[in-house]
């Protein structure tokens, strides 16, 4: 019989103690819902005794119309100078009215000893008096036994007689936390199995990253019978981060028939990484497993041979399974395959045309120049319609200046850009200032293009990245800038190369307008 094994997300918790990251009330709320849509079974909205953005969250959570997700606060054992109906800390979390209440507590006797600073059985207590007024109270209670793995190798009795404290007092599930990251998945799998033997209580794990383990840590425990898993959204945590559930739930789904989600909700995973990312206002990391950008991307030529006559070849499991989709990079390593692949996907057909070989020549040799494809495939698709001649020019260039002036020290160099072009047969003359060179350019060329083609109103500058190609040649190198853009609708990536930042700048600039214009249909 296939085990039940329950997702409990705590983006909204652990997740936010990463750095970089920080969430309003609005945020979690935004984020609690497409959690629930995910499937996601426990959603850890925060400690509601440690700050009042928690409290406000909880507040306001009570209005959400959660699908398949309980809503749990998160909290500590009581102090060990309060009664457990006396500490303010258990007030909060009952007055959070959440269905669920998540409780950590000291499984390792170092940190009893040294972090506490009370006796070893004064800490069994703590536990078994707050899980046991908190069940009391009609909640599910889930029991962290914090740096659990820690705690069994440094005296492996007490570690376990604090689960059966936890187990005494009435815990649902009793959760095994790999606090500091280091463990192996041998040894979770191990002490996993041995904490089944003693307690009749359900198992959870939470995994940290610090050893880059905390993803097949997961997985090895429940290898060994653990039944709730801890994680987070791209691994956000404290440190090194969590377990990553965008990589946990497809791994348990695919790899090990446990369905923990539906077929489509599986589907949504990349779409939920993305919004986690952007609510964060963090660049999503292409390298992600499942999720990434880069996870289904194929840039060797012999790769993409195989690919195109069977995907199995070079992938693991189908990209949409999970949301994502294959990716055809386009290089001085390309091949034949690469090329008809990438003219497949954008509709251009090249296929048994003379062309390929000319076109491939023309890649190899401009990445030779210092050109790169991968990340500007708005370029790439201009000049593959252009090899076949169905490239259409919506503006030519008559002429530009840049000027750079500083008048003082300690002031800015104001930048003034001005630019002549000819579309449809009339000349338009315009200046524009910036905050730089290349931003000034950027609002000129818009200023002359925008009353032809009101579109360009929407497109936004999201990313401009310069690399020096050939440092050895000081200030005179060639450089090759890439550019991301982006409308409402989607974003893509230009590229421009030359000794001059200037002019490598503008061909990005000119490539992504004329990205845009094409594929709203001008031409």
């Amino acid at each position: 019989m296939t085990p039940r094994v329950t997702l409990y997300d705590t983006t909204l918790r652990d997740g936010a103690q990463s750095e970089d990251v920080s969430f309003s009330s609005e945020d979690k709320l935004r984020i609690a819902e497409r959690l629930d849509a995910l499937g996601v079974h426990y959603i850890e909205g925060g400690w509601p005794g440690s700050n009042p953005k928690d409290i406000a969250f909880f507040k306001a959570a009570r209005s959400l119309s959660l699908k398949h997700a309980r809503l749990a606060a998160f909290g500590a054992t009581r102090r060990a100078r309060h009664r457990v109906s006396e500490d303010p800390s258990i007030k909060a979390l009952l007055a959070s009215r959440t269905p669920a209440v998540t409780i950590f507590g000291k499984s390792w006797d170092f940190h009893v000893r040294e972090a506490l600073r009370i006796p070893l059985k004064q800490n069994l207590e703590l536990i078994e008096d707050t899980v046991s007024y908190i069940k009391g109270r009609g909640r599910e209670v889930i029991y962290d036994a914090e740096h659990f793995f820690d705690g069994v190798r440094a005296n492996a009795e007490y570690a376990l007689d604090t689960l059966r404290a936890a187990e005494r007092g009435g815990a649902d599930c009793i959760v095994l936390c790999d606090t500091n990251g280091g463990s192996l998945p041998e040894e979770v799998e191990r002490f996993v199995r041995e904490a089944g033997r003693v307690l009749r209580t359900p198992l959870g794990i939470h995994a940290h990253n610090d050893a880059e383990l905390a993803v097949a840590n997961t997985l090895a425990a429940v290898r060994a019978g653990a039944v709730q898993v801890h994680g987070t959204i791209n691994g956000y945590g404290e440190r090194c981060g969590n377990a990553n559930l965008s990589s946990i739930i497809p791994n348990l789904k695919l790899k090990m028939g446990i369905p923990v989600v539906t077929d489509r909700q599986l589907a949504s995973l990349r779409d939920c990484s993305r919004f986690v990312d952007e609510i964060a206002n963090l660049a999503h990391n292409k390298r992600l497993a499942y999720v990434g950008d880069a996870a289904f991307a194929h840039k060797g030529g012999v790769h993409v041979d195989a690919v195109r006559k069977n995907a199995a070849t070079y992938e693991h499991v189908r990209p949409d399974l999970v949301g994502n989709r294959r990716r055809i990079l386009i290089s001085e390593l390309s091949g034949r395959a690469n090329i008809l692949q990438k003219a497949q996907d954008l509709s251009i057909p090249i296929a048994g045309t003379p062309k390929v070989e000319k076109i491939l020549d023309t890649i190899k040799d401009l990445e030779h120049q210092g050109y790169m494809f991968e990340g500007a495939e708005g370029s790439l698709e201009l000049m593959l319609k252009k090899a076949m001649g169905r490239r259409k020019r919506f503006f030519d260039l008559i002429g530009f200046r840049v000027i750079v002036e500083k008048r003082r020290e300690g002031e800015e160099p104001l930048c003034e850009a001005t630019i002549q072009v000819r579309v449809r047969g009339q000349v338009a003359h315009t200046a524009a200032v910036g905050n730089g060179p290349v931003n000034a350019l950027d609002n000129a060329l818009r200023k002359a293009l925008e009353k032809f083609y009101p579109s360009l109103k929407d497109v936004r500058l999201v990313d401009y990245k310069v690399r020096v190609l050939a440092a050895t040649e000081g200030t005179g190198a060639r450089v090759r800038v890439l550019i991301e853009s982006a409308d409402a609708n989607k974003s893509w990536g230009t590229v421009g190369v030359s000794e001059n930042i200037i002019e490598a700048s503008y061909q990005a600039l000119v490539d992504s307008i004329q990205y845009k214009l094409m594929k709203d249909g001008h031409g």
